[in-house]
Order: C-alpha cells, then sequence, then structure tokens
C-alpha cells in the first residue's frame, strides 16, 4: 500500500471513529435523558399537602399498595403515581375528550378535534366540578395536585414530550371529569347514529322492515328475566324490492312514512363523517363491538359460599394498557382492583365485602329532536314554553394546532343541544345527550370502597355520574345482582327509539330516572336462578326495557353462552369462571357451517379447484376459534362475505340518504337466518338469479379475502388473522418506533361472539375473577403492564400471561420496591 494510501485510510479510520463516537455519545444522551422519566420506585419523596407519611410498595408486576391514613392521602399519593407512570395517557385522554389533540399533533388531529369540540366538553367540566359533593371535590383536589407533583418529580419529562418538543400542561380537578367524558364518547353513541339509523330505515323501507331487520326482542334473547319474542314476517316486496327498477317503493296509500330524499348536505354533513376518525389512536374494527362480559355467581352455587363475581372489559388495545392496578389501604380497609389513569376512583375490584365489575349497557341516554318552524325560517325553531321562535345559536370554538394558526369552528346549538343533522324533509336534528347534564358526571363511585352488601352497593350505582353501564355485583354473604350504574334520562310521552318533536311540551324529559325506578335483578330473580351475566345484551323486557330505551343492544349469542356455561356450574372456584371468559367454542357459528357445506355441493364444487379446497378445509370443523384453526376462519369469513353480499344492496338506499347509516350495528342475525330459510327473491340482490348464487359468490369471497391475507388457504389460520395489533399512539406517525413501543403480534385466540372475545385492536383490556373476602384466591391479567416507559421493568410485565389465558394473583405479590411518600 503507498503512503499516500495509507494516509487517506487513517484519515478513513480515524473520521470513522470520530462518527461512531458521535453516535456513542448521542446514543448515551439519549438514553441518559429516556432514563431520567423512569418513575421513582424506592426510598423516599417529598409530596406537598400530605397529611401524614403514605408507602407504595410495589410487586414483582409493578402492582402498587398504597398504605395511608386517609383516603385524601391516596388520592394524592395515585395521583403522583398515575403522573410517574402513565402522564401521557392521561394527557391523550382528556385532550381526545376536550377536542385538544391538535395541539399536540397538529393537523392530522384535526379531524377528531373538529368531531369532539361540538360537545363543549372542557366547559361542561369547569361547571361540573364545582357542582359535586365536597368529599369529592376534595378528593379530586388532592388527585390533581398529587399528579402535578409526580410529575415534577421526574428528573426529565415523560419522553413523549421529547420526542414532541412540547412541555404538558398542569393537571387540574376537571381533567378528571373530561377523563370520564371520553369513556362516554367510547362507550355511548354521542351523536344520535343508531337513532338517525333506524329513522332512516322507517322512512325508507317503511315499519315492517324496522321491526323484521331491527327487533328490539328477538326468540333466542339472552335477557336476565327471559324475556323472549318471535321474529315479525319478512316486509313484503310492496316495501322492499331490489328487483324492480329502482330501490325501495312508492308511499302506501295512508301511510305515515313519506319516502326518503337524498340527504342535505350541508355544513353539518362532516359532523358525521368525521365522528369516525380515530388519530392518533388505532382505527376501530368496524365489526367489533365495544362492550364486555360481566358474570357473578350466588353463594349457592360457589364453593367458598360467597359471591363470585368475573369481568372483562372488552376496549380498544394501545400502548399502554388502559387500565392501572392498585391497592388501597386506609382506615382499616382495603380495596384492591384497576383505576383509570387521570382519575382517582378503583373502578372495578373488590373491598373484603363486595366485588363489582361493569359491562357497556347500550341502554339510550340520547334522543334526536326534529326541530320545527315557519316555513322559511331556517335558523329558528319552536321550543315549549316559549311563545317565540326561539334562534339556533352559533357556538365558536378555536382549536388550537401544532406549527398552524388556530383553527375556529362554528358549532349550531339549540335548547337541547348540537344540530347533527337533517331529516329526510329537510328538518333540523338536534340531539339531547344525557351527557350535557354536568350533574351526570360525579366522582360517587369512590363510596364503593365502603359497601358492605348488594344492596348498598346498588344503591350507590344509581347514584352515580359515570357513563351509564350495567353494574354486577357480588357479595360476601353469596349474594348476587345487576342494576345500571349511571343517569339516566326520564322521558315523558314518548319511548326514545325514533325522533320525535319536542315542540309541543307532549314529548320532553323530566330530569334523570330516579333511582327507585332503575331496574335491579337479583340472583333469585334471575331466570336462571343464582347467576347473573352480561354480554351487553339485552337485560330486561317490558316496563323495565322502557324505562332503560334501546341504545343497540349486542344480539345474545356471546351472552346466551356465558349463561349456559354459567348454568352447568355448582361449586364453582375462580378458575372455573376464568375458563368461562376463555371460552372460545364458536356455538354461534355452527348453523353456519352446516349452511356452507350444504352450499359446497358437487355442482359448486366441479370444475373449481379452489372451491373444492375450501370444501376440504371446511370440513374439519374445530368448532372454536383457537389459532390453529383453519375451518373457523373459512367459516366466519364465509358468513362476514353472506352478509356484505345481502345487506350492502338491501340498506344502499338508506346508506344514500344517510351516509353514515350504520347496518352493522343492527341485530341482523334473526333475519339474516330467516331470509336464508326463506329465501324471499325480492330482498335478492338483482345480479343474482337465486339464493344459491349469492352463497357462491360469497364463497368466493372467501377464498379470495384469505388469499389476499398472503396466506394460502392450508395455512390461513385464524392466528394468523387474528393477530395482536396493540400499538403506542407514536407508532401510527412513526412506525420505526415500533420495535420498542408496540407489544408482539402474537395469534390470538377468541373473536366477537364468544366470551373470549378478541380482535387485533379490541378486547379484554384485563380479566378479574374475585370472590369478596376470599380475595387471595382471585385471578386477574391484563395485555401490556403497569408502566408505559419501555426502559421500564413493568413495560410487559404480565403480558404473555393475558395473551396464554393464565391466572396470575388478583392481589399484589409481596413488595419488590418500598417508596415513601412524606408531606
Amino acid at each position: 500500500m503507498s503512503p499516500v494510501a495509507a494516509r487517506r485510510l487513517r484519515r478513513l479510520a480515524v473520521a470513522l471513529g470520530a462518527v461512531a463516537l458521535l453516535v456513542l455519545l448521542a446514543g448515551g444522551w439519549v438514553y441518559w435523558r429516556l432514563r431520567g422519566s423512569l418513575p421513582q420506585l424506592e426510598g423516599e419523596a417529598r409530596v406537598a399537602g400530605l397529611g401524614a407519611a403514605v408507602t407504595v410498595e410495589r410487586d414483582a408486576l409493578g402492582v402498587p399498595t398504597l398504605r395511608g391514613s386517609s383516603r385524601v392521602d391516596l388520592a394524592r399519593t395515585l395521583g403522583w403515581l398515575h403522573a410517574q407512570d402513565r402522564f401521557f395517557q392521561m394527557d391523550l385522554l382528556r385532550r381526545a375528550a376536550a377536542g385538544e389533540l391538535a395541539e399536540l399533533f397538529g393537523q392530522r388531529a384535526l379531524p377528531r378535534d373538529r368531531a369532539t369540540r361540538v360537545h363543549g366538553f372542557r366547559k361542561l367540566a369547569q361547571t361540573a366540578v364545582p357542582r359535586l359533593a365536597p368529599a369529592e371535590r376534595e378528593i379530586l383536589a388532592a388527585y390533581a395536585a398529587g399528579v402535578n407533583s409526580g410529575l415534577g418529580a421526574l428528573r426529565e419529562l415523560p419522553f413523549e414530550y421529547l420526542l414532541l418538543q412540547l412541555a404538558p400542561t398542569p393537571w387540574r380537578p376537571e381533567d378528571c371529569v373530561l377523563v370520564g367524558y371520553a369513556m362516554m364518547l367510547d362507550l355511548q353513541d354521542g351523536t344520535g347514529r343508531h337513532e338517525r339509523t333506524l329513522m332512516t330505515l322507517r322512512d325508507k323501507h317503511g315499519a315492517d322492515a324496522l321491526a323484521f331487520f331491527a327487533p328490539l326482542l328477538s326468540a333466542n334473547d339472552a335477557a336476565l328475566d327471559g324475556t323472549t319474542a318471535p321474529l315479525p314476517p319478512i316486509p313484503g316486496p310492496e316495501w322492499i324490492n331490489l328487483r324492480a327498477p329502482k330501490l325501495g317503493a312508492a308511499r302506501r296509500p295512508g301511510s305515515d312514512f313519506p319516502v326518503a330524499h337524498e340527504l342535505v348536505r350541508d355544513a353539518e354533513s362532516w359532523r358525521q363523517n368525521d365522528q369516525f376518525a380515530s388519530f392518533p389512536f388505532p382505527a376501530r374494527d368496524p365489526d367489533s363491538i365495544f362492550g364486555s362480559n360481566a358474570f357473578a355467581l350466588a353463594g349457592a352455587h360457589t364453593a367458598s359460599g360467597a359471591g363470585l363475581l368475573a369481568n372483562d372489559m372488552h376496549l380498544g388495545h394501545a400502548v399502554p394498557n388502559i387500565w392501572y392496578r392498585a391497592s388501597l389501604e386506609y382506615g382499616g380497609q382495603r380495596v384492591t382492583g384497576v383505576t383509570l389513569p387521570g382519575t382517582p376512583v378503583v373502578v372495578a375490584g373488590s373491598n373484603g365485602h363486595v366485588a363489582w365489575g361493569f359491562t357497556a349497557s347500550y341502554t339510550d341516554t340520547g334522543d334526536i329532536i326534529i326541530l320545527e318552524a315557519e316555513t322559511g325560517a331556517a335558523s329558528s325553531y319552536r321550543a315549549s314554553g316559549h311563545a317565540e321562535l326561539l334562534t339556533i345559536e352559533k357556538r365558536l370554538e378555536s382549536i388550537v394546532v401544532k406549527g398552524g394558526a388556530p383553527v375556529t369552528m362554528t358549532y349550531d346549538w339549540t335548547v337541547w343541544g348540537p344540530i347533527v343533522g337533517r331529516n329526510d324533509r329537510h328538518q333540523p336534528l338536534a340531539y339531547r345527550w344525557m351527557a350535557y347534564d354536568p350533574d351526570a358526571a360525579n366522582f360517587t363511585l369512590v363510596e364503593l370502597e365502603a359497601a358492605r352488601t348488594v344492596d348498598e352497593a346498588t344503591a350507590i350505582a344509581h347514584r352515580a355520574g359515570v357513563s351509564p353501564v350495567n353494574f354486577i355485583v357480588a357479595d360476601r354473604a353469596g349474594d348476587v345482582a345487576w342494576t345500571i350504574a349511571g343517569q339516566l334520562p326520564d322521558r315523558v310521552g314518548f319511548d326514545g327509539r325514533l325522533p320525535v318533536s319536542w315542540s309541543s311540551g307532549e314529548r320532553t324529559w323530566v330530569g334523570h330516572l330516579a333511582p327507585d325506578k332503575v331496574p335491579v335483578v337479583h340472583g333469585s330473580r334471575s331466570v336462571a336462578p343464582g347467576r347473573i351475566w352480561s354480554g351487553n345484551q339485552r337485560q330486561v323486557g317490558g316496563a323495565a326495557l322502557a324505562k332503560l330505551g334501546d341504545g343497540s343492544y349486542h344480539h345474545a349469542p356471546r351472552a346466551a353462552q356465558i349463561r349456559d356455561d354459567l348454568v352447568k356450574l355448582t361449586r364453582a372456584t375462580p378458575r372455573d369462571l376464568l375458563a368461562v371468559q376463555l371460552d372460545d367454542r364458536a356455538l354461534f357459528l355452527k348453523p353456519w357451517h352446516t349452511l356452507l357445506m350444504q352450499a359446497l355441493t358437487p355442482a359448486a364444487t366441479g370444475g373449481s379447484a379452489t372451491r373444492a379446497a375450501l370444501r376440504k378445509h371446511a370440513e374439519s370443523w374445530e368448532g372454536r376459534a383457537s389459532i390453529d384453526a383453519v375451518s373457523y376462519r373459512v367459516v366466519r369469513e364465509f358468513r362476514q362475505a353472506v352478509r356484505q353480499r345481502v345487506f350492502d344492496p338491501l340498506f344502499a338506499a338508506c346508506v344514500q340518504t344517510t351516509p353514515d347509516f350504520n347496518w352493522r350495528r343492527l341485530d341482523l342475525e334473526p333475519a339474516l337466518q330467516a331470509m336464508l330459510r326463506e329465501r324471499p327473491l325480492h330482498l335478492l340482490a338483482p345480479n343474482f338469479t337465486n339464493w344459491d348464487e349469492l352463497l357462491i359468490a360469497a364463497m368466493d369471497d372467501t377464498i379470495a379475502l384469505i388469499e389476499k391475507s398472503g396466506q394460502p388457504l392450508p395455512r390461513g389460520t385464524w392466528g394468523e388473522r387474528n393477530r395482536a395489533n396493540i400499538r403506542h399512539p407514536f407508532t401510527i406517525s412513526f412506525p420505526i418506533l415500533g420495535r420498542w413501543l408496540n407489544l408482539p403480534a402474537d395469534p390470538l385466540p377468541g373473536d366477537n361472539d364468544m366470551p373470549r372475545v378478541q380482535t387485533p385492536t379490541n378486547g379484554a383490556s384485563e380479566r378479574l375473577v374475585v370472590s369478596p373476602g376470599r380475595e387471595a384466591e382471585g385471578i386477574y391479567h391484563m395485555p401490556g403492564g403497569q408502566s408505559a416507559h419501555p426502559l421500564s421493568p413493568y413495560f410487559q410485565a404480565g403480558h404473555a400471561a393475558w395473551v396464554r389465558g393464565e391466572p396470575t394473583p388478583f392481589l399484589p405479590g409481596s413488595a419488590a420496591h418500598r417508596l415513601t411518600l412524606k408531606p
């Protein structure tokens, strides 16, 4: 080598070494800063405002046990812990409810903020806090102060803010209310979409179609009181005839239901479309239902003689998980369960005397109101109690946008609520939602920590200000019960299922439904005595159902399977109820497997190698949504393809009239089974000459869908289709971070219509099984870990047990770290 070449090589080596050193130093600097936002686990810390010292012991999974002298001190401490472990999550929740995400993420978050700002939740939260009971205000103030203290105690800001180059705003008591509103937006219908769907179905296809395609009761329901009803007849071709030149039919003489006109697309239309914008959160699976399972056995059916409760709440998966485990000890009592970061409440758990859990109730908490006005009075409307026409109010909201100018939005409001659309007669539709009542938001659930009996717990639930949910409770004496927690409207003059005018005063709300009017079903009064179950189905019928209304109940197979599993148990233990939670048998799809095999005739498979292969793989019916199942996936995709082929053309006119018409939320299974049995030609899309052709087309859809996924049919297992997609919000914009921030893409058993509910982005956000007084025998696990920090040992601690369905203890284990917080 020449001297010149050697010098060049040495210079190159020096340069590369310098670059490597700079990279190493930069990496070390980044690592040092990231470690600076790890929570403090041991030693001592000062927290202003504490009345006395509080100890925090964390077990091997990072689950804290808080011991203090008062509930207020523990609220302050819980806020401190939430901030250290989960502040960015809390920030996203309050901003999601307030419509303030664009302040962090810029233009991409504007669609969600625009849709959310119509509710005015920030101002509503500010109104709600002063109206809380004094004890609740004290707890909220202590919690908020603890949050700010915990955030300030970190050496560095949480790593998300380092990447965003922003500083977090302090936590306020009103932000706790906003976190509650965020849950309402997830669990409730914030724009009356379901009611507008029913309205459009009726107006476009008639009352007979509404009764058939959207039955409130059906023959195979799983209500606690055993109520059922036969399905109405298939509507005739005078109402719906897809073989006619035009969709729909002319108006019947004397009919009260006009033919729907084209929807007027005006300034309100974006509210209907943009409400589904998901960023910065993962998009929802359109076929998944935010719901949950909760069920309980009375002492007569348990091994211990005490009540036994199971609860797995189904929500969207994300990093970190929505729940934060904790055990609180104060004043001689102990309560253990899950908390929601951003609030000081133990949401579900056990206090040694009662154990409680929740599921989405799908009760009717809002009503669409048809505005009436004089001809040509586009900006005015009538309201009872007002002699003159009222003027539609213009509410202005200014949205701060990172990297851009603020965006000002104008929302049309009435005395009842915002205008959310128009009907077929071009009349504006306002939405009256229980969430707009500041008295419907409170923190009364904290009183459950001192409840001693089922009756005490249900009385507290009736006063609670939460998104109305099914409340399942079991006590130490062996009693179990169901009721609704949260505030419901007390309607007069109408049932709330379809839009009506309120201008005359004959139809209205008269406040909240009184506690003594809210239905309660004790285990002794259940149709399956000693057993209570909830899978988001309709729970009661008759007069009780009339009080609760219809908020789009989930169809019954999952709840029925839970009920039937419970009936088989006599001396049950926590592991028995965990087995029910993990039940992935596909009983609901058995008739669909039979239909597919009947449709795969020699004529259908002859000359088609792919259909022959489909039959081969469908023959070996596993009967469950296991990760290695092929036939389950085949049958499941076949059902979805049939539904699409049947209902897309059938409801095309409805979607044309109301773009966010949502037929997937209707309980269409009874109607579909009836149509497949009777095969009415007038309900068949005109591109098919008979129903067999539709089924063959659905088979081909199934084959194409599986092959499109990249897996040939023999390897197209359910586990390949149902892989976990549990992501940190940052990785939507920065996929390169997924390696460090996302959870593993494990194949997952389970699906929507069985107890083990699981899709890639939605499912059991926790599973707990506990008997009050015997918490040491309880079971718990959840996706992800306690900490949101990827460098924390608790980032994924316990996640593998959730994936495998393995029981881990409900109570925290022995202390691995001990921290003392002092005044």
